[in-house]
């Protein structure tokens, strides 16, 4: 075990400090990082057997130990000499415990870097002497400041291979702390170093008697990054309503910023309720008071109405609370961001679905220069405005990064695609509200005699959705069923005359016809609507907005060369020959449902037969409703 972390100096007072490692592609960071885990004693005595026959067998220093081993644990990484995952690493003196990532340089890891950044609170950007700034020195700073980091390392690695030069040295730190003071950090600290050999990393160098500064370890050990949350006002997302009895309810969840202690007033954000903290309730016990990063149970003097994804706040200084803001996205998924599109947002414990109303702009990460787009492709990073179905409560990334960060989630797939960060909200029109109608829902559906329902037919263009449409609400009429039909054409005549064939456009033609099918569903119709509707996400916000009608999604699916054979409109021929872009299931993708409620093949069934088997369907579900 480490001299610097025998049991008795190892005590539960020393911080935490989370850092990034980030820079140009081989400027060291690896290196460095090796180098702060060796010289702590933090490296398991089998590990650095491990690391002298790897060094042999994979190492770039020759007959020296390659510190960079100890953190490429990909064999990509170790093959290629180079940084492709995060990598997380812990060690720890007597003053403080660290938590260190090392992150890629390249700029099709943005994703990667990104996901260190998030977390930490102090930044080693390493520059390699010889080269200077360089185009990804700028863009990792840029993402920095993006993601919050206030305090910043210049670390100006291989010094050694320019002769220990001062001249160097202040050349790269006054031309870094030039470009560097629109970020606005806290702190800027200018160390010239050699990871490779240690020249002012855990101890200072012999050869630099010209720097006066601190080594590297002892800046760590000393950065104050503790403060910016503290000195925020109080907030605590709830995770959990914690009512085991009738005779306790608190609430839990982690103390996200400020300082909280019994008898403090508190506020539920958004709704108003007030009330003062009886107590706070830990693991191990009542504590006296509670720090941002503490996890809690609030106890309060008085019931009060508050749940789930619910903020706590200091009453005398709020967050704000609105369903709209601006906001800077990261894109970190394949799959493009669609304007219009439908996502779950994650705002602290929150889950709210929501749009991105309109992208203002995206940013290139290497010039900072703001380009006109609509979208944002992977590792791409952009500014814009984000509409949800419910207001929020939540503080400027710039003054508090917890509260102030979200996450977006494919409504489908689940899978993360995008961090956020709010830049303020946006204060729209408060006249507008909800109208209460004397005939409601229920009382329209009583009236009709049946149970309302969508039925979402889908499919490539000449599957003979529309056919098989037709046939059905003629079925159901002649059984006194109160129906409409939506066609994609008709509608395109109309409402959705404005529309293209991108992407958006389609995203936005899906959104508008699944609000007009829900409000025909919450009229007490049958409604039949047959799009292509080629996009997963858009056919999944029209079943959750179609609330408590019954949906139906059916697939009618139908082989493409068939679906040429019939082409009763000439399409496919145009689009084989270039004269329509962007069309489904050639130029742009269909993505086929995955569980439908009616999978209609039409290549061995006829429209008449498959019309019958959705009827056939319908009826046991109103049976004894339809005349």
């Amino acid at each position: 075990m480490s001299a610097l972390l025998k049991p008795e100096a190892a005590t539960t007072e020393r911080s935490l400090l989370r850092v990034l490692t980030c820079g140009s592609v081989d400027d060291g960071k690896s290196t460095l990082i090796g180098r702060l885990l060796y010289d702590t004693h933090s490296v398991p005595d089998d590990q650095i057997v491990t690391l002298e026959k790897d060094s042999k067998k994979f190492g770039t220093t020759g007959a020296d130990m390659d510190f960079a081993l100890l953190v490429d644990g990909l064999e990509a990484e170790r093959e290629q000499g180079i940084t492709i995952d995060v990598a997380y690493r812990f060690m720890g003196t007597k003053a403080r415990k660290f938590i260190i990532a090392d992150t890629p340089g390249h700029e099709q890891y943005t994703r990667n870097m990104v996901t260190g950044a998030s977390g930490a609170e102090l930044a080693i950007l390493l520059v390699d002497a010889r080269k200077g700034i360089q185009v990804q020195t700028r863009r990792h700073a840029f993402i920095c400041a993006l993601l919050g980091i206030k305090h910043i390392v210049l670390a100006v690695n291989k010094i050694d291979l320019m002769a220990y030069s001062q001249s160097v040295f202040e050349t790269i730190k006054s031309e870094f702390s030039a470009f560097s003071q629109k970020f606005g950090f806290t702190d800027m600290a200018a160390i010239p170093l050699s990871a490779r050999y240690g020249d002012n990393v855990a101890s200072r160098s012999a050869h630099m008697p010209w720097y006066q500064g601190p080594t590297l370890l002892a800046h760590l050990e000393q950065v104050d990054a503790a403060q910016d949350l503290l000195a925020a006002p109080f907030r605590l997302a709830v995770q959990w309503v914690n009512r085991p009895n009738l005779d306790f309810r608190g609430f839990s969840g982690t103390v996200a910023s400020g300082v909280v202690r019994p008898g403090d007033k508190v506020t539920v954000a958004g709704s108003g309720a007030a009330a003062q903290v009886a107590k706070l309730i830990t693991y191990d016990g009542e504590p006296a008071e509670a720090i941002a990063g503490d996890a809690i149970t609030l106890v309060l003097d008085r019931e009060i109405d508050a749940s789930r994804g619910d903020v706590f706040a200091d009453p005398t200084d709020l967050p704000e609370v609105s369903e709209q803001f601006v906001a800077d996205l990261v894109w970190m998924s394949d799959v493009p961001m669609l304007p219009g599109r439908s996502y779950v947002f994650r705002v602290g414990t929150r889950m709210v679905s929501g749009t991105i109303s309109k992208l203002k702009y995206k940013t290139d990460v290497n010039s900072f220069e703001q380009l006109a787009s609509n979208n944002l492709a992977l590792n791409e990073i952009g500014t814009a405005n984000i509409s949800l179905s419910a207001p929020v409560a939540f503080d400027p990334y710039n003054n508090n990064r917890r509260t102030g960060a979200f996450i977006i989630i494919d409504r489908v797939s689940h899978a993360t695609l995008a961090a956020g960060m709010i830049r303020h909200g946006l204060r729209r029109a408060t006249n507008v509200h909800r109208q209460v109608l004397t005939v409601d829902h229920a009382a329209r559906v009583a009236q009709k005699g049946h149970k309302p329902g969508i039925l979402w037919f889908t499919g490539l263009s000449g599957s003979g959705k529309s056919t098989i449409a037709n046939i059905l609400e003629a079925k159901l009429h002649a059984r006194g069923a109160h129906t409409y039909m939506l066609d994609g054409d008709n509608i395109r005549h109309g409402l959705n005359r404005d529309l293209g064939f991108t992407d958006v456009d389609r995203v936005e033609n899906i959104r508008r016809v699944a609000e007009v099918a829900k409000l025909f569903a919450d009229a007490g119709l049958i409604v039949l609507v047959s799009f292509i509707s080629p996009f997963r996400a858009e056919r999944q916000l029209a079943r959750e907005l179609a609330g408590d009608a019954a949906f139906f999604e059916v697939f009618v699916d139908t082989p493409i060369d068939i679906c040429r054979q019939r082409d009763p409109k000439g399409l496919y021929k145009k689009a084989d020959a270039g004269q329509i872009a962007n069309f489904t299931g050639i130029s742009s993708p269909y993505e086929a449902p995955e569980a439908p409620a009616f999978h209609l093949q039409t290549a061995q069934a006829s429209s008449e037969d498959s019309a019958q088997r959705i009827l056939d369907g319908l009826s046991d579900l109103f049976a004894g409703e339809l005349s």
